[in-house]
Order: structure tokens, then sequence, then C-alpha cells
């Protein structure tokens, strides 16, 4: 590799940093969710409907943001996601009530976007094959470790100061994520691939799509409302939100690990990604049992493997479609972010009309055939290769 070009390490970090500063809105309005919603008078279809949105707004914009990627490079995408995100974090610190709140966190949907698919660029194109599994599960792990942080800020931040300084603190924290990207020129963007292009959406890939929708729906409440739910069943704020914690690093440690075993495999990614759907949609049913032992058990079981394989499957299919990774990893992006949008909206309204445990085993009855549905477009794939 040329000496211009930055090392897999220094790819690999730009990645996670930019990642992190892009999804820490949504994470950090979940972990924090109990005193947003005590604050600005938000019940639990209120929450859901700021989540929904969020991921709605990053769908939307997902297959357009990944040939944005294409034409000026990860490193000139990567910048504007960071900054339209510190700048909606510090939005987000000043909301007064519901509107304010929606509107501040349907702007940082396509930070998100733009954040996610440059850092599939960026992997994609700066890596070495035989390491682009661990980095993407490096990569991807930035969620969960969202997660983590914004389970620390309840007792540290939010309880002390006030949950509107942890938005500030994040926002500052974001703005470091500028100098750590690569300083190369745009040109090195695809040194390690064909020329730019487009991915066309084949069955596959759609019914691929269609099964990170399910699996994102049936997850993403994972962040949002677990905070939430351990403080109904009786856990103090502190406790919950440590859960919260416990369920990010799980999910990290997950995203990681499965990376890295994924290189040391010359195919089968997709079925992986099933087997850990299917495991999964055990720890969420864990989470409806009547018994609270079972909600840090559930959330570490529901992160690490429930919710670990994002990255696992952006990995995939760019190896897939080596000519256009971020165009590739765009349309299947937009399955995880509408899953991430119904989610929260479909969570909220089952919680509101029955209970909690019901919105728990619904979500694992949906993260099974999400399993089964990823079996399929696998199939699918591999019948369309020539």
């Amino acid at each position: 590799m040329p000496s211009t070009q930055p090392t897999p390490f220094r790819a690999g970090t730009a990645a996670l940093t930019t990642t992190v500063a892009t999804v820490c809105p949504v994470f950090l309005v979940g972990g924090l969710s109990v005193q947003i919603t005590g604050d600005l008078g938000i019940t639990a279809a209120g929450l859901g409907l700021v989540v929904g949105l969020y991921f709605t707004a990053s769908a939307i914009v997902s297959v357009y943001t990944g040939r944005l990627v294409e034409r000026v490079g990860a490193r000139t995408a990567g910048r504007a996601a960071i900054i339209l995100s510190a700048v909606t974090l510090l939005g987000i610190a000043t909301s007064t009530n519901l509107t304010t709140l929606i509107a501040w966190m349907v702007l940082s949907g396509p930070a998100n976007s733009l954040g996610q698919l440059a850092s599939n660029a960026l992997l994609a194109r700066r890596v070495p094959a035989h390491r682009q599994g661990l980095m993407f599960g490096v990569k991807q792990a930035a969620v969960p470790f969202s997660t983590t942080l914004a389970g620390i800020a309840v007792p540290v931040v939010a309880l002390t100061l006030g949950w509107q300084w942890a938005f500030v603190l994040a926002a500052a924290l974001a703005l470091t994520a500028l100098p750590v990207l690569p300083a190369t020129p745009r040109a090195t963007d695809s040194a390690n691939t064909p020329a730019p292009g487009r991915a066309k959406p084949s069955t596959g890939l759609i019914v691929v799509t269609v099964a990170a929708a399910l699996g994102a729906t049936a997850a993403n409440p994972l962040g949002s409302f677990i905070a939430e739910y351990g403080v109904d069943r009786g856990l103090s704020e502190a406790t919950a939100g440590l859960t919260v914690t416990l369920g990010g690093f799980a999910g990290l440690i997950a995203r990681i690990s499965v990376g890295w075993l994924a290189d040391r495999r010359t195919g089968g990614r997709l079925t992986m990604v099933a087997v850990m759907l299917a495991t999964g949609a055990v720890g969420l049913a864990l989470l409806a049992a009547p018994t609270v032992w079972t909600i840090p058990v559930g959330t570490a079981i529901g992160f690490a493997l429930g919710w670990a394989w994002p990255g696992l499957l952006n990995f995939a299919i760019s190896r897939r479609h080596p000519e256009a990774p971020a165009a590739a990893t765009g349309i299947t992006q937009t399955g995880v972010y509408l899953g991430g949008g119904l989610g929260p909206l479909a969570f909220g309204a089952i919680v509101e009309l029955w209970s909690f445990p019901v919105a728990w085993m619904s979500m694992a009855v949906l993260m099974a055939i999400a399993a089964v549905t990823t079996v399929i477009g696998r199939q699918l794939l591999l019948r369309a290769t020539p």
C-alpha cells in the first residue's frame, strides 16, 4: 500500500469515530428517555414517534447518500455528517417540547445515513480484504458504544447537571472526530476497487433489505425503551441506565468478535446473520418474562446477537458489490433504517394498547421471521452469482 494511504488502523479508527458521532443523537435520546420524557411531558408513544421519524428520515435519504458518497468521497461525506450531527445535538439540548425534539431528530437522520455509508466506503476501499470483517465489526461497534455512553450519561450527567448538558457534551465530543478522518485525496477512495458505480437492486438484494427491515424493527426498541422498561418494572433510574450500558457493552464485544470470525470464513456470512437473528429472538422473549432478573440477561442477548448483525451484513454486501460499496449498502441500510423507524413506533403503540411484555414478545416473533427471510435472500443472491 502506498505511503500516502492511511493504515487499516487509521481507516478503522476514522470509521468508528465518524459512526459514533453520527449515531449519538438517537441513542442518547434512548438512554436519557426517562429524564427527557419527564421534563418535556412525552408519552411512550411520543418517544416512539421521535425515534421512528429519525430512522424514517435516514431511510428516505439512504440510497441518495450512498450515491453521493461514491461521487464526493468518504472523507468529504464524513466531515459533512459529523458537523451536521454536532449541530443537531446542540439543537436537541434546546428542545422544549415534542415538536422541537422531532424537528432536530429528523434533521439528524441524514447525518446518520451519510456517516454510516461514508464509513462503509472508507473500509471497503482502504482496508485489505482479509481484515475487512474485523474492521466492519469495529465500525459497527460504534452503535452499542453510543448506547454505553448514553447509559453512563444517566448517573454521571443527566442526574447531576441535567439531560441537556449531556447533549452539549456529546456535540463537543462529536467534533473531535473531524481530525481523525484520513487527509488523503479523493482519488485514493477507489484505489483498491474498480471505478465507483451504482449497485443494481437485484431480487436477492431486495429480499435481504426486507430481512434487515424486519430485524431492525424488532431490535431497535432495545436502545430506546430498555431504560424506561426497567424503571416500569421497578428498577431505579441509575440501575436502568446501567442495564443499557450492559447491553451496549455486550453488543460492542459481539460485533467485533463476529467481524473477526467472518474474516476467517470464505462464505456463509449471511447464514451467520440469520443465526444471530434467531438467537436474538430468544433474548427478546426473555424480556417478556415476569421476573426482573431476565431484564439484564435478555438485554445482553438482544444486543449481542439480535442487534449485532448490521456490521456483518454491510461486510457481506460490500464484498459482493466492490464496484460501489456505499451505493450497495445504501440499499440494504434503507431496510435497517425503515425498521429502525417502524420499530419504536410499533413498540410504543403496543405498550400503550397492551403492555411492555406483549411488545417484547411481538418483537421476538418478528426477529425470528427476519432470520428466515435472510436465508431466503441469501439463496437468491447465490443463484444470481455468475
